[in-house]
Parts: C-alpha cells; sequence; structure tokens
C-alpha cells in the first residue's frame, strides 16, 4: 500500500459495520465541504461489509439476519439516510396492531396501552392489565409517593434491576423492564447501567420524584414519536428501508471508492512513531504501511489486542467491556398454517418464563412487504446475557427450540416453509454499572494519540443511531487535527 502522501493524509479505519462505514462516509463528505483532500483505506476482515446488519431475499420474503430497523428519537440515522438520498425509501412501522406482547405463562398479554419501555404514562391500563397481580400493581403505584434518592453526585450509577425494583417493584422488573429494556440490550438488569443505557428515568427521578408522575406529565410526547426537521413524513418510533436494512449498507458503500475498500484485511498490527506522527498498520501478516490518521470501529476486545502495544492500561480497559452473543432466526410461514391471529408486532419473554428464546417479532406484521400475500414470517432471537448456553447450540437445535416455543405460544404445529439462522458471536456490548465513567477514562486516556480515535457500539450507545453518531463523530475530531497540523510547517 506503500507510505502516505504528504500531500494527501491517509486515513484508515478499522471495521466495515455501520460505526466504520458512518465513519468512512463522513471523512469523505467533510472532505470534499472543506476542500481538504484524503485518501481513505476501509479494512474490514470478512468478505462483505455491514457487520450485523445483513438482508437477504428468498422467495419474496426480505430477510434481517441483524437489526430490522433504527429507533427515529435519535436523528442521526435519519439524517444520514436523507444525505445518502435514501429519505423516499424510509418506511415506518405499520399503522394497525402497533403493540407488543409478553409471554407469561404459557399466554400471551398485551403490554397495557401507554406504557413507555419500562413505566405507565396512563394509570387505567396498568389496573386492568393480567400481567401484574395486585399487589404488583399496588407495589407499582407506591412510586407516586416514594422520595427520590439523595445521591452523592450527578454521575453516580446504578443498576437498571436497582433503579425499577427500588421504584416500581420485583414484579415489573421480572415481568416488564427485564425482556423490554433488558432484551434491547441483550443484557443482564442486574449488571446494565441505567446512565448508560436508560438516563432519561434517572433525570425523572431527579426532576419530578415519581417516574410515574414523570410520566403522566409527559404522557402525550413519550407516546408520540418526534416530528423530525427532515422535509419528509412523521415517522414512527421505528423505522427501516422498503426493501430491508441492507439498503444502508449498499447506499453507504456505493459513496465509497471502490479501491478504498479493503475486504479480507484484517487489521492485525499497530505501532506509532511520535518524531513521524505516523501510524504504521500490518493486516494479514502483509508489509507495514503507513498512515495518517486511524480509527478503530472494532469490538473493545479487538481494540484492545491492538492497543496492548501503545498503553497496556487503554488496552486493559476495552477488554473489560464484557460482549454477549445472540443468533436470529428466521422463519417463513403460510398465513393459514398459524392457528393465532398475529395483531401486534411482536412478543417478549421474561427470564423468569424459563424458556430459551428471548424474543419474537411478527416482521410481516411489523413493515409491508416483509412477506408475500398470503405469507407470514417470524424472527425469533436466542443468546444474550442471561441464556449463553443457547447461543452455543447447533443451528438445528436452536430451530427445533424456537419452533418449541412457537407451538406453545402461538399453537404452531407445522414446519416452517423454510428457516435462516444468523449469528452474532460477541457481537452487542454490555453496559455496566459504571460505563460511562469507564469510557471516560479510556477518551482521556488517548488524548496522547490525538490521530486515533475509538468506535462501534461498546461506547456511547448500541443502536444504529448512536454508531452513526460516534463515527461521524470520531471522522469529525480526526478532520480537525488533520487540517490544523497540515497548516503547521513541517519545520515547527
Amino acid at each position: 500500500m506503500g507510505s502516505s502522501c504528504s500531500s494527501m493524509p491517509r486515513v484508515v479505519v478499522a471495521g466495515g459495520g455501520i460505526s466504520g462505514l458512518a465513519f468512512a462516509h463522513r471523512i469523505l463528505e467533510e472532505s470534499r465541504r472543506t476542500n481538504f483532500p484524503v485518501e481513505l483505506v476501509l479494512l474490514e476482515a470478512s468478505n462483505r461489509l455491514g457487520g450485523v446488519i445483513q438482508t437477504n431475499e428468498r422467495d419474496g420474503f426480505i430477510l434481517e439476519g441483524g437489526p430490522d430497523s433504527f429507533i427515529s428519537e435519535k436523528p442521526w440515522a435519519l439524517a444520514l439516510c436523507q444525505r445518502l438520498g435514501l429519505e423516499p425509501r424510509l418506511v415506518a412501522t405499520e399503522k394497525t396492531n402497533r403493540r407488543s406482547f409478553i409471554a407469561l405463562r404459557g399466554k400471551l398479554h398485551p403490554v397495557p396501552d401507554g406504557f413507555y419501555l419500562m413505566a405507565p404514562t396512563r394509570l387505567w391500563p396498568l389496573v386492568t392489565t393480567r400481567i401484574f397481580s395486585w399487589s404488583g400493581k399496588a407495589r407499582i403505584l407506591a412510586d407516586l409517593f416514594l422520595p427520590k434518592m439523595q445521591k452523592e453526585s450527578e454521575n453516580q450509577d446504578e443498576s437498571l434491576a436497582s433503579f425499577v425494583r427500588r421504584r416500581l417493584g420485583q414484579e415489573l422488573l421480572e415481568r416488564v423492564a427485564q425482556p423490554i429494556v433488558g432484551g434491547i440490550y441483550t443484557a443482564d438488569p442486574e449488571e446494565l447501567s441505567l446512565r448508560a443505557s436508560m438516563p432519561r428515568f434517572l433525570e425523572m427521578e431527579r426532576q419530578h420524584r415519581s417516574v410515574i408522575l414523570a410520566m403522566l406529565r409527559q404522557g402525550r410526547k413519550l407516546r408520540q414519536p418526534p416530528s423530525h426537521q427532515l422535509g419528509g413524513p412523521r415517522y414512527s418510533l421505528f423505522v427501516s428501508l422498503s426493501r430491508g436494512m441492507g439498503e444502508i449498507v449498499d447506499a453507504l458503500r456505493t459513496k465509497l471508492p471502490a479501491e478504498s475498500i479493503r475486504l479480507h484485511s484484517r487489521l492485525t498490527g499497530v505501532r506509532f512513531d511520535r518524531p513521524s506522527r505516523q501510524w504504521f498498520l500490518r493486516t494479514n501478516g502483509s508489509a507495514e504501511f503507513q498512515a495518517d490518521a486511524l480509527c478503530l470501529a472494532l469490538a473493545a476486545y479487538q481494540s484492545a489486542s491492538l492497543m496492548e502495544s501503545l498503553d497496556a492500561t487503554v488496552a486493559e480497559r476495552l477488554r473489560s467491556i464484557r460482549y454477549a452473543s445472540t443468533a436470529t432466526v428466521n422463519l417463513a410461514y403460510r398465513m393459514k398454517d398459524i392457528p393465532s391471529v398475529l395483531e401486534g408486532f411482536g412478543f417478549v419473554v421474561p427470564a423468569i418464563e424459563k424458556r430459551e428464546i428471548l424474543a419474537c417479532t411478527f416482521s410481516h406484521m411489523k413493515f409491508a412487504a416483509r412477506a408475500p400475500q398470503g405469507f407470514a414470517l417470524l424472527r425469533a432471537f436466542v443468546g444474550g446475557a442471561l441464556q449463553p448456553k443457547a447461543f452455543e447450540y447447533g443451528d438445528a437445535d436452536i430451530i427445533r427450540i424456537v419452533r418449541q416455543n412457537l407451538r406453545d405460544l402461538l399453537g404452531i404445529q407445522l414446519a416452517p416453509l423454510f428457516t435462516q439462522v444468523e449469528r452474532h458471536p460477541l457481537a452487542m456490548a454490555q453496559y455496566r454499572v459504571g460505563h460511562l465513567t469507564l469510557i471516560d477514562q479510556i477518551d482521556r486516556s488517548l488524548q496522547p494519540f490525538p490521530t486515533l480515535q475509538l468506535a462501534g457500539n461498546a461506547y456511547a450507545g448500541v443502536g444504529i443511531p448512536d454508531c452513526v453518531h460516534r463515527g461521524e463523530q470520531c471522522a469529525d475530531r480526526l478532520l480537525s487535527h488533520l487540517r490544523v497540523r497540515s497548516a503547521v510547517p513541517s519545520s515547527a
């Protein structure tokens, strides 16, 4: 690959998932806007871009191997889609049957109307639901009268489980918060940092004392997704693309120079030369090549291995970020083969149910054109922090377990037309208590390396918008530093 050209800085990003792609796109986008040319190199260890985002089409079904949508409440993915020209292809969730279910005692119960993640914005649906016992409902409503916890500092953290148990009780934790919120992060709520995952609820307690009181006051705003200034339609809380999430990956790939993308290229060595302020990189046993700036858009444990020779303390901190593994199972059916009436977007399964399945999405109900007319597409999830053994099963056993649960909960006896299993080993970062403090320590430790940035889902959010935002922030910081450096005479 040769040496870096002094007249055109070379920027290397390792990792071709959504974080690395957003970084690469932003680098080129801002390079053109500011008339500051750079040479971009994107290294991806596998044979494809997109990371966990993987869309396939089969027999008229759109199969998502990873995320099937992104949240519109955070604007960064929407804004990226607009700049990519994808706004006309954005689709909201179907307007009918916008509800989900919770599996309890072998039956599916609708999440009470007005529930926002783990707390109610309306009281009557809470009173009438069968999800909670009367004592459980009384304990939830006790939040209206409980004092707020006096924190030693604004940065004090606690686990999601501790917060929910303290404010709303054990039943709500076990039956709603754990499967819904914990499911988003595939995490153990006893370890999940509330400050890093759901800071809004900490703010509710701080400002309103009672979470329910805050929810009632903000109920209408919380129940209705925001209207973003994109000149387009009002989006639902979750947004996808008409032919699946892979469209984002395809659009980003076409915006990058073909010669900048290097598949089957795993970054194996990183060395920094302080006098020349150059990075010396090695991939798959290749000869060293130079770079002016580097972004590691990798899992934290992968970045830790590369950082070991640069800063052992940073490497140790990165390695302390744990990851969970999950598998996604798509199952195609004829509608007539499903005896249950699927009037919702899917269901989640509390850990107390002791089922080896985390959740199931009714994909054909959630977004239009995910299955041909008269057919259904279900998407089940296994693994996560609370069920790590399930991920280790072979594909046949995972399919068998999923089918058994669908038989129990939906009454589906017949075999699916086909199945597709996608595995995501050690792909979901776990935000444990103290996570934001840890990330702040990592970021401050990297100050001696201003031309190095870390992106990915391990730092400031696991969702697609968060990964896009972090990647773009990394690009902006590196470009800013390179521009300043280029303005300083080389003899300075």
